[in-house]
């Protein structure tokens, strides 16, 4: 779909397009706002103009995405305002078309809190208009929602047949086959989305990671540089990046994307962590401790696993007593099955620290007690 340089697209209550009632980490494509407000952008190009109104609350609720500016969202200037018209340049003033059969399903489908009711929907949705696309994609995603995955792949290879050139298809597709652990098909699946719709960020980060998974990190990091290309302010993009350089060994080029990371979202406490660790690699002890205390702060889960981390960092700088204080702490408070798991890997980090370092404890007190531990 393209549109004339000049045209303005004016959304009034641009929130009701990006409902959220599903539930257990599915969410249909269609009603989130990267994918929707992009393909927006793409059509009216770069010399059109996008503008749109919104309840801030419902906003924030339904695609807090906007106020990181995500994405697409990037590109936008968000004012606050006491009036819903926000004054589009050449709005013209006319009556909403009504809405068809299929689409008022849909509507309905995805603002009810019930789950089962939604695949009703959706269901009567496809009957009503066996050769819509939309309606057999929304079909699938409740499906998955509801776990009848047999349902969820008929309706998806149904919409596969109905639109084999559009993106979203694929990219549902790759997420489906992420659910069995297949991620061959899944990568397939994200690269086709991506070659059929280039700004579609998501696709190439999920792309990325795909290819992370099967041992293609020059291929992970070109999908990553795409979806930063459009998503300039993804932080979780750019701590995949600091990941793949760090295994790589990159250590300087791991650490500046993850400072990116803090930057942009310091709330984002992996962020916190994964600097720590490539700054513990690098043999940057103290710096490393100060990460991982500021991950710990901000971390109101207090991840276990990232704590005892913070002792072996507090170990290699020094600080004996602070590494037993948080190691005891953190392990001691696990399941038997992840402590021991936990104090295996201590036990491991520890040899070789001691190995480079003998200094450190020359009697080797906390290795010992770690494998008394174990053992």
């Amino acid at each position: 779909m393209s549109l004339p340089p000049s045209h303005v697209i004016f959304v009034e209550g641009i929130e009701r397009a990006f409902p959220d009632r599903q539930v257990g980490g599915t969410r249909l494509v269609l009603t989130q706002s990267t994918y929707i407000v992009q393909k927006w952008l793409d059509a009216i190009g770069e010399h059109g103009h996008f503008v749109a109104t919104a309840d801030r609350e419902r906003l924030q609720r339904t695609a807090p995405e906007v106020f990181k500016r995500r994405g697409p969202w990037a590109e936008f200037e968000v004012r606050e305002s006491g009036s819903n018209d926000a004054g589009a340049p050449g709005r013209t003033a006319r009556p909403p078309a009504a809405p068809s059969a299929v689409v008022t399903l849909l509507v309905r489908a995805f603002n009810c809190a019930s789950a089962d009711e939604r695949v009703q929907l959706c269901r009567d949705a496809a009957l009503s208009a066996p050769y819509s696309p939309v309606a057999a994609l929304a079909l699938s995603s409740a499906c998955r929602e509801v776990q009848d995955l047999t349902g969820a792949r008929a309706a998806l290879d149904e919409a596969l047949r109905l639109a084999p050139e559009w993106e979203a298809v694929h990219y549902e597709d790759g997420k489906f086959w992420l659910g069995y652990d297949d991620v061959a098909r899944a990568r397939d699946a994200f690269r086709t989305a991506c070659d059929l719709m280039p700004t579609f960020s998501a696709a190439f980060s999920n792309l990325g990671a795909a290819l992370g998974e099967l041992d293609d990190p020059t291929g992970a990091l070109a999908a990553f540089a795409q979806a930063l290309a459009h998503d300039p302010h993804g932080f979780t993009v750019l701590n995949n990046i600091g990941v793949v350089h760090r295994e790589l060994g990159r250590l300087d080029a791991s650490e500046a994307a993850f400072r990116r990371v803090t930057a942009i979202a310091p709330e984002f406490v992996f962020g916190h962590y994964n600097l720590g660790h490539t700054l513990f690699l690098g043999g940057r002890y103290d710096e490393a401790v100060a990460e991982y205390e500021e991950g710990q702060r901000r971390d109101p889960e207090k991840n276990r696993r990232q704590g005892c981390r913070l002792a072996i960092a507090r170990y290699a700088a020094g600080d004996r007593a602070g590494a037993e204080r948080d190691l005891w702490r953190f392990a001691n408070a696990a399941p038997p099955d992840e402590r021991e798991d936990l104090l295996l890997e201590a036990f491991e980090i520890v040899s070789a620290l001691m190995t480079t370092h003998p200094d450190l404890d020359p009697g080797g007190t906390l290795l010992a007690e770690i494998g008394r531990q174990i053992a």
